[in-house]
């Protein structure tokens, strides 16, 4: 969780189904609570609506459901999507007015976690101060207006058609895909019935993997954090390329011809640099993750760079900052604000397909003055509330390192997010300096701080 908030963490509220938020008790009192505080922010007059979408899990229908019930008790009507991708809403929401949007996945996890997110009405997260308020109206009963108040809802029979098109909208008119052999795999999740659609009607033909869902096998062992498959089936079919996304579509991993898997690193480079033909690109933001390299290969294009916390939307945080458009993770996650307000997987496949169509060559050859940094990291045991900034052996190691290094690579060590360890990370230009790096760090006792 961040900034104190007992429910909200950086993406939404997310845990195992049936713990203590995710199930249907929870969900119906944070509908009620987010529309009672949406219903504030509408104009006089104005009836407030919220599209739901949801990923493939089986927990989905009971969490859509309850919030379903929420909503209209606090007299918000309903929109229901059903199994759609996380960006999707975001542009159905902006597309179609309403006051905001609401998914219902846990991401790459596994069916067994799920989560509920927000958007705005601009298609981007949930502002920090709006979150806020739902949290303090989650300490309040729900309660019911009255019936002439209620919420109504609705099915939108034509939300997945609305998203193909626009995905397909942000490729070059001026190219197709005919003659491009695709792999897609959907991680069984979001975009099983709109990703093969959205290459197919380009021209590409689609050979599809992880788009049969059955409510229990989304990311397994299939899509962007199982990319194994992937690669097999585009040396197996002869394929041009292939496209992985996770179970909520807002990620993507690639695979050349050859099987090379490209991550969201290299697919931002491949991306910044073909703008870089009809445009001024100023700067691109990336975290504390992102290669040395690719700011090394920034700096080379003569683009300023930016690092942000983990997590995209920090990402775009600083990215409406500092006035940039591009921006990403080396997870996938990748920000095109020219062609959409959040981070999709889809969308950024179409940007690669179409720096390789305007520039003749494969995706290797788009990426070739790209040098990616080794990177060795390794995960130590933290005791809590321990104050590793603090630890005098720790912090004298990583000068010892950054001098070492002298400018040829970098040191990070932060605090994971979701388990009681410290990650410990060196990249450097030669991966047995990465490794003499990360010894040198471990040879630290924590236990002494």
């Amino acid at each position: 969780m961040t900034d104190g908030r007992k429910y909200f963490g950086t993406d939404g509220v997310r845990g195992v189904v049936g713990g203590a938020t995710i199930n249907a008790d929870f969900a119906l009192r944070l509908g009620y609570a987010a529309g009672s505080v949406l219903t504030r922010h509408v104009p006089a007059g104005g009836r407030p609506a919220v599209l739901i979408g949801k990923d493939t899990r089986i927990s989905g229908y009971m969490l859509e459901s309850a919030l379903e019930a929420g909503l209209s008790a606090a007299g918000v009507d309903v929109l229901l999507a059903g199994p759609i991708p996380t960006p999707a809403v975001a542009y159905l929401t902006r597309a179609l007015r309403l006051v905001a949007g609401i998914v219902i996945s846990a991401s790459h996890n596994p069916y067994r976690d799920n989560g509920i997110k927000f958007f705005s009405a601009r298609g981007m997260k949930l502002p920090d101060e709006i979150e806020a308020e739902i949290e303090a109206a989650l300490s309040q009963p729900a309660g019911c207006v009255d019936s002439e108040s209620l919420g109504r809802a609705r099915r939108v029979d034509d939300a997945n058609g609305r998203y193909i098109e626009f995905c397909k909208s942000t490729f070059p008119t001026e190219f197709d895909l005919v003659g491009q052999k695709i792999v897609v795999d959907a991680a069984n999740g979001a975009a099983y019935s709109v990703a093969p659609h959205v290459f197919r009607e380009l021209g590409a033909e689609v050979l599809e993997v992880g788009c049969r869902p059955d409510g229990f096998n989304i990311n397994e062992q299939v899509g962007a954090l199982y990319p194994e498959h992937l690669i097999e089936q585009v040396r197996a079919q002869g394929a041009q390329i292939g496209i992985a996304l996770d179970g909520d579509a807002d990620r993507v991993q690639m695979v050349d011809e050859s099987g090379r898997l490209y991550n969201g690193d290299e697919l931002l480079y491949a991306i910044v640099r073909d703008r870089m033909r009809g445009t001024k690109v100023e700067g691109v933001v990336g975290t504390v993750m992102t290669n040395f390299g690719f700011e090394k290969g920034m700096q080379a294009l003569g683009i300023g760079f930016d690092r942000a916390k983990v997590g995209d939307r920090y990402v775009l945080e600083r990215m409406l900052a500092l006035g940039w458009r591009y921006g990403g993770e080396s997870s996938g996650h990748l920000l095109c604000l020219d062609r959409h307000t959040t981070g999709d997987g889809i969308i950024a496949a179409l940007q690669v397909l179409a720096c390789i169509r305007r520039g003749g060559q494969p995706l290797s050859r788009l990426v070739a003055d790209l040098k990616m940094y080794p990177q060795k990291m390794v995960n130590v045991p933290l005791e809590p509330g321990m104050r590793w900034q603090d630890h005098p052996g720790l912090m004298a190691a990583k000068r010892k390192v950054e001098k070492e290094l002298n400018g040829r690579g970098r040191v990070l060590i932060r605090a994971s997010g979701t388990e009681p360890k410290l990650r410990l990370m060196v990249e450097a230009e030669e991966a047995a300096l990465a490794e003499h790096g990360v010894r040198e760090l471990l040879a630290v006792n924590l236990a002494r701080a």
